[in-house]
């Protein structure tokens, strides 16, 4: 196929030019006047962006939550990713404690069997494990491991385990990504809320304070200035995070943060009314004006990355509860956490280069090289080099008047 007269954005700039498609599924050529070959299928696209698929990072289908699931499994997760312009996602394998993580990410693979797109897994530790699982999983095609520093009661680890599983990572080329929360102190305010009879959702956002995610980025800043690693922070929420991000990166410290749609949108304006619980996410969502710094991270090269934690959940098991209430959830600690993003992601960031906030290189950045990059995709994924896979976009609905900061 040649994708013909349209504009190209990818690691290599802006630019009017065709792109070919070869019959091995990847890029054979991309330039200005490509002569079709004899047979081959001609797409006028002019006027429209030719883009790297969208490849996000952070994903959680077919999780089980409880008494309830998220309501994407591989199949409509990924079906749902492709509709949006996503076309490689990395799903987050978790191996609970006393669980070997090998036979949790045997059941991962084959839930994702279905999957309409490709896609990757990372590896979730819950509690220590000797170098030799680092090793294993290394080897068996999974080079990025999650540490959770929030939910004692079931993933969070201790500082000591996160440096022993930064340096093990590091000296074997894998990648250490932290859900940076003060799990300790944000227990200490749940439990103080419901003392008092504080049990409304916007107890949600009141308990999990920005500066204690602020705190807990600096921490894991530490820890891999200590191990002599890179460190990439999942989700970032908020201006105190952003910031302990940007101190560590000017200290010399390679620290990747990532942001999600939801941060980038929403307030938490949303954890009250009726509808509520169907906003619930952790980090919770921020008052507005930590939106605006997330941007302006976003511009500056602060934020490296966005992903979008998708990780649904139906209505019904919303008001279920973790627990499958019937009479509901008792409170706001058993509501199921996460909203979904992975159809949506392009088309919202794509709002920042509307508004003037970020360029039309950012987006491609922020949604599909830097991520490809990072995870050991690059250059198959997230480019349009020859050579890459044929994951091409294009968008219908972008005009030329669209495609430059304001």
């Amino acid at each position: 196929m040649l994708l013909a007269h349209g504009t190209v954005v990818d690691v290599d700039g802006q630019r009017r030019a065709d792109v070919r498609i070869g019959a091995d599924g990847r890029v054979a050529a991309v330039g200005t006047g490509l002569v079709p070959d004899a047979g081959e299928d001609v797409s006028d696209v002019a006027g429209q962006l030719v883009v790297p698929g969208g490849v996000d990072v952070h994903t959680h289908f077919h999780l089980p939550v409880g008494a309830v699931r998220v309501s994407d499994d591989f199949r409509t997760g990924t079906a749902a990713a492709a509709v949006g312009g996503t076309t490689t996602i990395v799903d987050y394998v978790t191996a609970y404690r006393g669980e070997d993580p090998m036979a949790a990410l045997a059941t991962w693979r084959r839930w994702a069997e279905p999957a309409a797109i490709d896609y990757g897994l990372h590896m979730t530790f819950t509690e220590a494990v000797p170098e030799a699982a680092v090793v294993r999983c290394i080897e068996a095609g999974v080079t990025s491991f999650k540490l959770y520093m929030a939910y004692p009661d079931l993933l969070q680890v201790d500082d000591g385990v996160i440096l022993d599983i930064m340096t093990a990572a590091g000296r074997h080329g894998g990648l250490v990504t932290i859900h940076a929360e003060n799990g300790g102190a944000i227990e200490v305010l749940r439990r103080r809320a419901l003392a008092a009879g504080r049990t409304e959702v916007i107890e949600h956002a009141r308990t999990r304070p920005a500066v204690l995610e602020g705190e807990a980025v600096g921490r894991a800043a530490a820890l891999a200035e200590v191990a002599g690693t890179p460190v990439y922070i999942v989700h970032v929420s908020s201006a105190p995070a952003l910031a302990a991000v940007r101190v560590a990166q000017e200290r010399g410290i390679d620290v990747l943060a990532e942001t999600c749609p939801q941060y980038l949108r929403l307030d938490e304006g949303r954890l009250l009314g009726p509808d509520a619980p169907d906003f619930v996410c952790t980090p919770p969502l921020r008052d507005p004006w930590h939106t605006e710094e997330l941007w302006e991270g976003m511009a500056r090269g602060t934020v490296h990355t966005v992903a979008t934690d998708h990780c649904p959940f139906e209505r019904a098991d919303r008001r279920r509860g973790i627990g499958g209430h019937l009479g509901g959830a008792t409170d706001f600690t058993d509501i199921p956490g996460g909203l979904p993003g992975v159809e949506t992601r392009m088309a919202l960031v794509w709002e920042g280069v509307r508004a003037g906030r970020i360029t039309v290189e950012d987006w491609v950045r922020l949604c599909a090289e830097a991520p490809a990059r990072t995870f050991g995709l690059w250059p198959a994924k997230g480019s349009l080099r020859p050579g890459a896979d044929a994951d091409a976009v294009s968008y219908t609905h972008l005009r030329a008047h669209e495609t430059g900061r304001n």
